[in-house]
């Protein structure tokens, strides 16, 4: 069965949430949408705030104090925020990638080896029982391993280690100086020697990958996890028989879960005012189901920065930023006025949700505009009356 870029679009929106905001407690939306980018504490806010009616900021706020949702380094080595449930698993999964990546040049630089990491974790996370800020994780590392060694086995060991960020306040639970705390429960599985996959637990995430952000292929998945594409088709293996094969718009092969849902290409998409480095940007390899080609090097920089978006009928028109005045709002091409009044509509919510919390939590980023290409169409929403 062949699908269509605009079926891919349609299904990969149903599934976050992005093609009606949806009636769902704040655990069933973040098993649906399984990991939210956290890299800015406004991020998973405005997220759920896209794709849940009534979304209650507090309900969040609650979930992060509870620590049933947690906030952590898990995908592509960034930080996201994840259901406390699934993080064993996920990190099980990523284990390999977090391993190569953290316990490696930088790592290797300072004298140090992936057995001194295996010593000095059950410590650390002893001392992390309670919250614990930079400074005091670095000196706790400087006494271990000495002034000489702090800044490369630091680097390491606050990815590595299964470590949460821990809730400091402020606007969005988290502010800009991390405090860290150890995991309340690791995988109680043994870990794997030295850097090989955990295939059931890649298979689960794979799973629930599908379940999220389907149909995909494999460079899909392990751009999103950012796990090797060999881990990936090696796990797929004991799948073979639970999947449904596809074929893309452009050829390529693409699995799904039978029965996922996957919407006529004509199905309404409203807009969206999509928040930093949201998932729906990041989670593909093949990015065009949602990031026309000519935008993607507008919207996500040559340093890692993926700006605010706003998406029109389901694909990435312009940008967004919060102003003191309101959302000013750059199109790149030439919008209806009923799109206009949707996007208004979809400001007046955002600047409410804003307004209680932080008025521009993007501002530090605005520098990228004086970038952008000229000739957009820029309006102030909502507008002013």
């Amino acid at each position: 069965m062949k699908i269509s870029e605009r079926e891919l679009n349609r299904a990969t929106l149903s599934r976050q949430l992005l093609l009606e905001r949806a009636s769902l407690s704040l655990p069933d939306a973040m098993r649906q949408l399984v990991a939210l980018q956290a890299q800015h504490p406004a991020s998973p806010y405005i997220a759920l705030w896209n794709r849940l009616e009534d979304f209650d900021p507090a309900a969040l706020d609650e979930a992060f104090a509870r620590r049933s949702v947690v906030k952590a380094t898990l995908m592509r080595i960034t930080l996201h925020a994840v259901l406390a449930e699934d993080y064993p698993g996920f990190r099980a999964a990523l284990r390999p990638t977090l391993y190569a990546s953290r316990l490696g040049y930088r790592y290797a630089a300072a004298g140090l080896t992936p057995a001194d990491a295996d010593e000095l974790i059950p410590e650390l996370l002893e001392f992390a029982q309670q919250p614990r800020t930079m400074a005091e994780m670095k000196t706790w590392i400087e006494g271990r391993l000495g002034a000489e060694r702090l800044e490369g086995g630091w680097w390491g060991l606050r990815a590595y280690a299964p470590l949460h960020h821990a809730p400091t306040g402020g606007a969005w639970s988290f502010g800009y100086r991390p405090s860290f705390i150890a995991a309340t429960a690791d995988d109680p599985r043994p870990a794997p020697a030295g850097p090989e996959p955990d295939l059931d637990a890649l298979r689960a995430l794979i799973v629930r990958y599908l379940t999220g952000f389907g149909p995909a292929s494999v460079a899909d998945i392990a751009q999103f996890a950012m796990v090797r594409r060999t881990a990936v088709r090696e796990a797929l293996r004991a799948l073979d028989d639970t999947v449904e094969h596809l074929q893309g718009p452009d050829g390529s092969a693409l699995l799904d879960l039978p029965g996922a849902p996957r919407p006529s290409a004509d199905t309404p998409a409203p807009p969206r005012l999509i928040g930093m480095w949201d998932s729906v940007l990041l989670a593909h390899a093949e990015r065009g189901r949602v990031i026309p080609a000519a935008h993607r090097a507008t919207v996500i920089r040559t340093n890692g920065d993926v700006l605010p978006t706003l998406l029109v009928d389901g694909f990435v028109a312009g940008v967004w930023r919060p102003t003191d005045k309101g959302i000013e709002v750059t199109a790149f091409e030439r919008l209806p006025r009923a799109t206009w009044d949707a996007l208004a509509d979809e400001a007046r919510s955002l600047t409410h949700l804003l307004a209680a919390r932080e008025a521009m939590p993007y501002s530090r980023h605005h520098h990228w505009w004086a970038k952008l290409p000229k000739g957009g169409t820029v309006r102030l929403l909502p507008p002013a009356r």
